[in-house]
């Protein structure tokens, strides 16, 4: 399985916000953003050459590292999404919302989108009562969501989820019991993703 191995934080600079890859750290002060709020690199603090191509780029690659997919993968979710009725770019982010791994975070269930990764390859989860060990599987409306029974996972699990303040209208959670249940599909309004999709349709446009 293909993953990205990268400095997460210096993703996070690279985009110039906080895209909370590292769960309760980036709470803190020693968010990598707050210490050092400007791109890596020897040229970091240098003045940035501003272009269309380049405003397109980034949105996309902050997309992609705000869901922790990689470029091959990405480019299939946007051709999927070009397909599909409706508006591209809407599409696009409806699919990275309904990743497993997204889903977990957005339930509070896991701190961040690689802690849901680990949680789901490790079979801590089970979808309609069937384990699911895949991050990229794709929710739907009416599935049900549920920890796998005496996981040694479970205080990891409850901890993440002190750390949610408010779960999407589309999903429906019960942290006592760490259970949940996909009401319908995202719609746009409730996506917070800190993306602008229309670039990102621009630039495959291109």
């Amino acid at each position: 399985m293909a993953r990205d191995t990268g400095a997460q934080c210096k993703q996070c600079r690279r985009e110039g916000q906080k895209l909370f890859l590292k769960g309760e750290r980036c709470l803190t002060d020693k968010c990598g953003v707050e210490r050092r709020a400007y791109p890596p690199g020897d040229h970091g603090r240098g003045r940035q050459k501003q272009s269309e191509y380049r405003v397109q780029l980034r949105e996309k690659q902050k997309a992609r590292r705000y869901y922790g997919v990689l470029e091959k993968q990405f480019r299939l979710y946007y051709d999927k999404a070009s397909r599909q009725d409706g508006i591209t770019g809407e599409n696009l982010l409806a699919l990275l919302e309904r990743r497993f791994d997204n889903v977990l975070v957005r339930l509070g269930f896991a701190a961040s989108r690689r802690q849901a990764r680990q949680l789901i390859r490790h079979g801590h989860w089970t979808i309609n009562g069937r384990r699911v060990d895949i991050p990229s599987y794709q929710v739907r409306e009416g599935d049900v969501i549920a920890v796998k029974a005496n996981t040694p996972a479970d205080q990891i699990i409850r901890d993440a989820t002190e750390l949610t303040a408010q779960v999407p209208a589309w999903l429906q959670a019960d942290h006592d019991s760490l259970t949940a249940k996909v009401l319908r599909a995202p719609e746009r309004r409730e996506i917070t993703a800190p993306v602008q999709e229309q670039l990102i349709v621009e630039l495959y446009s291109k």
